[in-house]
């Protein structure tokens, strides 16, 4: 099925599938739209899925960083252009999730419902408390790395994140990943770009699905979190042995739960 390609504000946004329910799919570190190939095979006979590469995560294209209510209004931007009638159901994972949270927090009716990807209440003290002091070095050591790795730039700062990525185990090609892809961490350690001072805490107004890795050295979300969107009317969380990236680790489960969930979840 050949995609349909928009352009807004200079980012092409691809859309394939039909529906009356639009999904909108928003990916983070260090991947583009191709995370969610796979994800799109699995929804495009009842869904329209709709993704596009952040706006600075293209490699190939020129540095674009973007500050949190810059990517607010953005998405606001898309979803206005894709479905200007609807709300849309998000589909996020990762820094994707930050800003997905942010948009759903800040123009809640535009958005119906959440599938969110591993990350939770990423700015919560909760979330810092829940984790042990070696966890805390861990998620500093490595995110601080790709934030110096895009105050460095050029040559060494793309090596470094590339590094980084395979440290990691991060399967997007290395072709496809640059420091320039590194803002959010900048943003998040540095305060670059506005930081994430006026981030909304993470406390979805929708039903919601949230699906995590369990074999990880740590979580990015916080147990009382986790209870608290399980017990929500409507909403469910599903944990899996993967990594952080559940989509790529376990394909079939993944898809499965969530076509489930969008299948039979209250719109």
């Amino acid at each position: 099925m050949t995609a349909t390609v928009r352009r807004v504000e200079g980012i092409e946004v691809f859309e394939e599938g039909q529906g009356p329910t639009t999904v909108l799919m928003l990916h983070g570190w260090p991947d583009t739209h191709h995370l969610w190939d796979g994800t799109v095979a699995a929804l495009r006979d009842g869904y329209r899925c709709v993704r596009f590469t952040l706006p600075g995560f293209d490699a190939t294209q020129p540095r674009r960083d973007t500050s949190l209510a810059k990517m607010t209004a953005l998405l606001l931007r898309i979803c206005d252009t894709i479905s200007p009638d609807q709300p849309v159901t998000l589909l996020i994972h990762d820094w994707g999730c930050a800003f997905g949270f942010e948009f759903a927090g800040r123009h809640p009716h535009r958005v119906a419902r959440i599938v969110g990807v591993d990350v939770g209440n990423h700015n919560d003290a909760a979330l810092r408390a829940s984790l042990s002091g070696k966890e805390r070095a861990m998620v500093f050591g490595y995110q601080i790395w790709l934030a110096l790795a895009w105050k460095i730039g050029g040559t060494l700062g793309d090596r470094m994140t590339r590094w980084m990525a395979r440290s990691l185990r991060c399967r997007s090609p290395q072709e496809r990943i640059s420091c320039q892809m590194n803002y959010p961490y900048a943003m998040r350690w540095f305060g670059s770009l506005g930081g994430f001072a006026s981030a909304l805490p993470v406390r979805p107004h929708c039903p919601m699905l949230f699906v995590y890795g369990e074999k990880k050295p740590f979580m990015f979300h916080s147990p009382d979190w986790l209870a608290a969107i399980a017990a929500r009317p409507g909403s469910a969380v599903q944990g899996l042995r993967t990594g952080h990236w559940v989509m790529v680790d376990k394909p079939e489960a993944f898809h499965a739960c969530v076509r489930g969930w969008l299948d039979g979840a209250p719109a």
